[in-house]
């Protein structure tokens, strides 16, 4: 058999690499493989010492880079680093009530009515004049037969609570419209509980309006010709939209003495004739709705 010539002998070494061939100055070509011949490592004494002059090198190329960076904005003026930022755009502050003086309506009132003007203001074309509560029917008859601008329909008339205005906590509130001219005006009186002369001799709408201010506010009308609750009972106790009445339910008599105590099985009823449409609201007869199930009497027909 033929002696495989890759077989190594014993006591024959491994076969080295292959020898680069040397530089032209004499020096060792590296190894291609990227491993530093054992010559090439220096002691451990030398090594640290490369260290230190790495170390060394380092700070001298950051000091050199500060050098470099200072005399540059010594020489260049300064930049911006990036670009300037839009300047912010303040809000546009909304439209502010004005003084109304000089409009025409309230001259006209200032040379009719000495000292009944209080103060007149025009906000996004509406203007509000606030008369003296004495003279409040005198100025709404001229602004109702007004020859220019007739103001001949009471559009609405309604009232604010302001409790912390002590003198004078309700403001009540004219809105007069002329049809001719399409032109309305605000009238504002500030009062109290006793309130000013009912207006209803002017506009006859006022009634109701009136009274509706009444009920809800407590706010009196003199010389109103029927003066009494227009939305809640008559014994009902309190005016719910003053700001100082609590939007909680409150037991008082009136619900004690209309809306007794239910048991279960009548809540059940009640709550069943309402789903079908039957429930009555109205005072009178949700007492009588309430006495029928107490008395234990049949409510809703049987079906034949």
């Amino acid at each position: 058999m033929e002696e495989d010539k890759n077989e190594r002998t014993p006591g024959q070494s491994d076969p080295t690499p292959e020898q680069s061939p040397d530089r032209p100055d004499g020096s060792k070509q590296p190894d291609s493989s990227g491993t530093p011949p054992p010559s090439a490592i220096p002691p451990a004494g030398v090594l640290a010492g490369a260290d230190d002059e790495k170390a060394a090198m380092v700070e001298q190329a950051k000091t050199r880079v500060a050098a470099v960076k200072e005399s540059l904005s010594e020489k260049a003026p300064a930049e911006p680093s990036s670009a300037p930022k839009a300047p912010v755009k303040k809000k546009e502050e909304g439209p502010k009530p004005v003084d109304a003086a000089n409009h025409p309506l309230v001259k006209s009132l200032i040379a009719q009515f000495n000292g009944a003007v209080i103060e007149s203001v025009e906000f996004i074309g509406q203007l509000s004049v606030r008369i003296d509560g004495s003279r409040i029917v005198e100025v709404c008859d001229f602004l109702k037969r007004h020859p220019q601008t007739p103001f001949n329909y009471l559009s609405d008339l309604t009232c604010v609570h302001v409790p912390d205005r002590r003198d004078s906590p309700f403001e009540i509130v004219y809105n007069v419209y002329s049809i001719s001219a399409n032109e309305r005006v605000r009238l504002n009186v500030a009062t109290t509980e006793a309130g000013p002369e009912s207006v209803t001799g002017v506009w006859p709408a006022a009634n109701w309006m009136e009274r509706e201010v009444y009920d809800l506010f407590g706010v009196s009308f003199r010389n109103h010709p029927d003066l009494r609750r227009l939305l809640l009972p008559p014994d009902w106790e309190g005016h719910p939209l003053r700001k100082d009445v609590s939007l909680e339910f409150v037991e008082n008599e009136w619900t004690k003495k209309h809306l007794p105590d239910m048991t279960e099985v009548n809540l059940e009823q009640l709550e069943q004739r309402r789903a079908y449409g039957l429930g009555i609201l109205s005072v009178p007869q949700e007492r009588m709705m309430r006495e029928i199930l107490q008395s234990g009497k049949e409510v809703m027909p049987k079906d034949k």
